[in-house]
C-alpha cells in the first residue's frame, strides 16, 4: 500500500479461511449474547407485563449492529477478528473512519446475508487484494495483524549511525527504496521457505545487486551480504 505521504506499507492479506472462521466465531458470540439477554428480558416480560415485541426491539440492534460497532470502536477488529489476528484497513494506508466501516457494513446484506456468503467468497477469491463488494466500495480490505511486533527503547538505542558504523557498500545509497524492499522481501521468503525456488531467486538477486554495485566476486554468504546491504542503506539514507 502506498500512502499519500509516499510511504510503502506491506501487509499480508488475511486468508479466506480466517475471515470465515472469524465470522463464525462472531456469530456464536452474538448468538450467546442474544440468548442471555433474551432470558433476562423474558423474566421482565412476565414480571412487568411487557409485550413480546419489546424483546425484539432490544435484541435486534445487538444482532444487527454488532459488527459495525465493534469494528468502528476497535480499530477494524471484532472479537472474531481479534482471535484470528486479522483486521480491516484502508487500501491507501489512511486511517479508517466511521463512514468506511459503515459502507462495509451496509454491503454485508448483499455480500453475506442475501447470498449466504457465496458472493463474498467468490469476490474475495477473485480479487487480487482480497476484497468483497463492501471492501471495494469503501476502499478497504482485511489483512493479518501482528501484535507481537514491537520496537523497544533498547532497539532504538542500538540503531547504528555513521558515527559508530562504517558502511561496507556506500554505493547502496543510490538504490531506490523499492529496490531495498525487493531485497528484504526476497530474503525474508528465502529464510521462511527454504526451498529450491527461493534459493535460486536469492542467487539471482545477489548477482544482480553485485552487478549494480560493480562487485566482481559474488559473495558465498548471500544472506549475510544482503543483510549488510540493508543495514548500510538504512544508515546512509535515514
Amino acid at each position: 500500500m502506498q500512502t499519500t505521504q509516499n510511504v510503502t506499507i506491506n501487509y499480508d492479506l488475511a486468508l479466506l479461511r480466517d475471515r470465515i472462521l472469524a465470522f463464525i466465531l462472531d456469530s456464536v458470540i452474538v448468538g450467546i449474547t442474544v440468548l442471555l439477554i433474551a432470558n433476562v428480558l423474558f423474566g421482565l416480560v412476565l414480571d412487568l407485563g411487557l409485550s413480546v415485541e419489546f424483546q425484539y426491539l432490544v435484541l435486534a440492534p445487538v444482532f444487527t449492529f454488532y459488527t459495525l460497532v465493534m469494528e468502528s470502536l476497535n480499530q477494524g477488529q471484532t472479537i472474531g477478528k481479534m482471535a484470528l489476528r486479522i483486521k480491516v484497513v484502508r487500501i491507501d494506508g489512511e486511517q479508517m473512519v466511521f463512514t468506511d466501516y459503515l459502507l462495509r457494513w451496509v454491503f454485508r446484506m448483499v455480500d453475506i446475508w442475501m447470498s449466504m456468503g457465496a458472493i463474498a467468497i467468490v469476490v474475495i477469491s477473485s480479487s487480487s487484494k482480497g476484497q468483497r463488494l463492501g471492501d471495494l466500495v469503501s476502499n478497504t480490505t482485511v489483512v493479518k495483524a501482528n501484535p507481537s511486533l514491537f520496537v523497544s527503547l533498547r532497539d532504538i538505542q542500538q540503531i547504528k549511525t555513521t558515527s559508530n558504523y562504517t558502511p561496507q557498500y556506500p554505493d547502496v545509497r543510490h538504490f531506490r527504496e523499492q529496490d531495498m524492499l525487493t531485497i528484504k522481501q526476497t530474503l525474508d521468503r528465502y529464510l521462511k521457505f527454504h526451498n529450491k525456488a527461493h534459493s535460486e531467486a536469492l542467487s539471482q538477486l545477489t548477482e544482480s545487486v553485485c552487478e549494480k554495485l560493480q562487485i566482481t566476486v559474488v559473495p558465498d554468504k548471500k544472506v549475510e551480504f544482503l543483510r549488510g546491504l540493508i543495514k548500510d542503506y538504512i544508515v546512509l539514507t535515514r
